[in-house]
């Protein structure tokens, strides 16, 4: 069972119906490596892989990551709902738990769900387009995600998640990877209002695809000027998301 962080307290079939398998994978987190004989399937072996990954950091120059890669990504074979953001911020990054902010808190007031069902990865997969905290430019906001997650992970990573029906794409970064991956490319000068708008477009096709702006506090005032997003979008996101982790 694995805890609000990142250790392994417990190795087993969780409530949760995560495997030995699973346990083994994600206690990557802290150093420990799961033998070949625990990593029997394809979407753990990737898994692995991913939690060991040190591309960005082995690369010389100013491009390197400036701390110790930590991957927090949450994914399972039978998640139904994928949350597919932007990158971890610094708090993330300390706690290795996504969406452990306020932004987070924001994000679960949308999907109108509680932390422990967001928290359930048998139900909820969460998978950013940058893998570990990008570090600070020099005004000390955030750096966008790293384009060697996306070039080197991501397209094999979502071979493996089959069982995905619905996914919500938060931030520009996840909206125009995952338009373009279902052959509805986002134009580049395309705006939030346009690109959140087009929610209607993937109704009855699976993957089903929200276009979200970031749950950033810094968004309120995008959120009061389109009053539209709570009163059309958020009750169809709220609806799939009960739809799919319920049970």
């Amino acid at each position: 069972m694995l805890t609000t962080g990142s250790r392994v307290r417990k190795v087993g079939v969780a409530a949760s119906g995560q495997t030995d398998t699973a346990a083994a994978v994600h206690a990557a987190y802290d150093g420990a490596k799961p033998s070949p004989s625990q990593i029997a399937n394809p979407l753990d072996k990737i898994t692995a892989r991913i939690r060991d990954c040190r591309i960005c950091r082995d690369v010389r120059g100013p491009r390197r990551l400036p701390h110790a890669p930590r991957p927090v990504f949450r994914v399972s074979a039978t998640a139904r709902l994928l949350v597919a953001s932007q990158a971890p911020g610094i708090r993330v990054h300390e706690t290795g738990l996504p969406f452990n902010d306020p932004s987070g808190d924001r994000l679960r007031q949308w999907m109108s769900i509680d932390r422990e069902t967001f928290y359930d990865e048998s139900k909820v997969a969460i998978v950013p387009m940058g893998f570990c905290f990008p570090g600070y430019n020099d005004f000390k906001a955030d750096l966008p995600p790293r384009h060697e997650c996306r070039a080197t992970w991501h397209d094999e990573l979502f071979v493996h998640l089959r069982g995905i029906e619905t996914i919500l794409a938060i931030g520009r970064y996840a909206q125009d990877y995952h338009f373009a991956r279902l052959g509805r490319a986002v134009p580049k000068r395309a705006g939030v209002d346009e690109i959140v708008r087009r929610w209607r477009e993937f109704e009855g096709e699976r993957p089903r695809v929200f276009a979200l702006p970031h749950p950033s506090w810094r968004n309120s005032g995008w959120l009061k000027r389109n009053p539209w997003f709570e009163a059309q979008v958020l009750p169809a996101v709220r609806a799939e998301v009960a739809r799919l982790t319920a049970g």
